[in-house]
């Protein structure tokens, strides 16, 4: 009698980018699932306005289609996408994924090898992503070098080891039953962006191990905005950056922080401020 293959979800957004969402759909059913595990595939169209919904419909079939509600952004497409697969069944892996990647052949194969050479019980697994013409990595696993101010470097992949990490993006990500079942799914306190970071930095902090996964497991361009703006922006527009959740997202940078920097939340504040206020001083101060 054959074993019950493990169950792999998954997850996507999509958002107004048609030609990318295609491209990385492609590159996701055409990996080989191994032998011993099946695979669902979701995506969340967040109501996007370029047909990308009718065209997965037409020519994805394979493909769970949630809709969304146009305003969900990243965390929140992710949120409800993660929440309707595990209605829908009961899965042993969830990997995260971003629709502008575009997978190399062999990344789940690898990812799923490499879940295997962990002896802890609880695992998530950050898979390493390069420009396609730098070849530099553009998103990754990052560890801590100060845990008291949240300094980190990134992890360079190692060709055949799991490396541990701290923090991880989300642009690739393996996460195991055991690890959801200890903390749930990404937490509903950020809008688009950090949800990744909190989320590898709880399930640490769980007793989990956060990996980067040996080698490189896709192509993507490093598509995160500006730490500030430049003192040419009308304040006005510099204050709706801070605040907004595509820019620095203030109120849930501060609260990233207080979980889990503490002790650099009052310097976090005043410098979200001064870079808002006076970006040329601080421009200056910084090079100093």
């Amino acid at each position: 009698m054959s074993a019950t293959p493990l169950k792999i979800a998954s997850l996507a957004c999509s958002y107004n980018r048609k030609e990318k969402t295609v491209a990385f759909l492609k590159s996701l059913l055409s990996q080989k699932v191994p032998e011993g595990y099946t695979l669902d595939a979701y995506l969340l169209d967040d109501n996007s306005s370029d047909g990308t919904a009718d065209y997965v419909r037409a020519n994805f079939p394979s493909i769970t289609l949630v809709e969304g509600t146009g305003s969900l952004y990243w965390a929140g497409g992710m949120r409800t996408v993660w929440t309707a697969a595990r209605k829908k069944g009961d899965y042993d892996f969830y990997l995260l994924l971003n629709d502008d990647v575009r997978l190399f052949d062999d990344t789940i194969p690898r990812l799923l090898a490499a879940h295997k050479l962990s002896k802890y019980p609880q695992n998530v697994l950050v898979g390493t992503v390069k420009d396609d013409e730098k070849l530099t990595i553009t998103y990754g696993g990052h560890k801590l070098i100060r845990r008291q101010t949240g300094k980190v470097v990134t992890v360079v992949p190692s060709d055949t080891e799991l490396l541990e990490c701290d923090l991880g993006n989300a642009n690739i990500m393996l996460v195991d039953k055991a690890t959801v079942e200890k903390i749930g799914i990404l937490s509903d306190s950020f809008t688009h962006g950090l949800a990744d970071f909190d989320y590898t930095l709880r399930a640490v902090k769980s007793g989990g191990k956060a990996w980067v996964a040996p080698g490189y497991y896709g192509y993507c361009i490093n598509d995160h905005g500006k730490s500030w703006l430049p003192g040419s922006i009308p304040l006005k527009k510099r204050i709706a950056y801070l605040y907004s959740p595509t820019g620095i997202s203030y109120k849930e940078y501060l609260l990233y922080t207080r979980r889990h920097f503490p002790l650099i939340l009052p310097s976090v504040f005043v410098k979200a401020w001064l870079k808002t206020l006076f970006p040329i001083l601080y421009d200056k101060f910084k090079k100093q």
